[in-house]
Formats: C-alpha cells, sequence, structure tokens
C-alpha cells in the first residue's frame, strides 16, 4: 500500500469546502488483472440534475528537487488511471491536484502548458496552506 501524499488531507478538506462528498478514500478499482488506487473519489449534486457529477483526485506534491522528474511520474500515473477509469467508470473525471505555487511557476513553462494540452490533462490547483481549491482547469 502506497503512502497518502503529504497535502492529501488539504485538498480532501478543500473539496468539502466546496460541497463535495468524498466517497472513496482512496479510490480503487481494478482494470484486467491491474489494481489501481487514485487517491480520492468524489461526487456532488449538479442543479437541476439528479445525476452528481463525479471526479477522481490524484494528488501530487511536486517537492523532490527536480519539478521535472515529478511531472514525469504524476503525468505517467495520470494517463494510466485515466486509460483505466475510461473502462471502469466512464463518467467520472480525473483529475491531478497541484499545489498553487507549483502551478504558477513550472506549470506555466512551454513545455509543462504543451504537455497539459496534448494530454488533456484536467487540473485542481491547491492552497496547501489554507486548505482550498484555487482553480479548476479543463
Amino acid at each position: 500500500m502506497s503512502a497518502k501524499d503529504i497535502f492529501h488531507e488539504a485538498v480532501k478538506q478543500a473539496l468539502l469546502k466546496e460541497q463535495w462528498v468524498i466517497t472513496d478514500d482512496p479510490l480503487r478499482f481494478k482494470f484486467g488483472n491491474v489494481n489501481f488506487r487514485v487517491d480520492l473519489g468524489a461526487e456532488r449534486l449538479v442543479a437541476a440534475e439528479r445525476a452528481g457529477e463525479k471526479i477522481a483526485v490524484e494528488i501530487k506534491s511536486f517537492l523532490n528537487p527536480s519539478a521535472i522528474t515529478d511531472f514525469y511520474a504524476a503525468l505517467g500515473q495520470f494517463l494510466s488511471y485515466r486509460l483505466a477509469l475510461e473502462s471502469i467508470e466512464p463518467e467520472r473525471s480525473l483529475y491531478l491536484a497541484v499545489p498553487v505555487d507549483v502551478y504558477q511557476t513550472f506549470f506555466q513553462y512551454e513545455f509543462t502548458q504543451n504537455a497539459v494540452q496534448r494530454y488533456q490533462v484536467l487540473l485542481v490547483v491547491y492552497d496547501p496552506a489554507n486548505e482550498v481549491i484555487v482553480q479548476w482547469t479543463k
């Protein structure tokens, strides 16, 4: 069993503040012979709809000395999770949660922006100190 990210609880609290219901902590599922474990599963009712919006959130801290190395790992994990989720729970959107300071620096680089756009990475930008979501990107 892998350890929770250092900012796991901060992101969880931030989602709760935005009226998300945490349904899975972690969200576990199996695709073929492979077991997956995304940090959080959440849902909330969307106004005027009976069905709720469902998301999965993979939380990253980007605390290692090399942001690009962290990005390589996060992107590979994100793409693998999304591929599996598309078959198991196609109605659930997968988000990569990144700290606001990393988003305002590393995620502004041309390479990072191109990769996020090309691979259609949905982002949740969070402030770990204040336990709030700063931005959702699609």
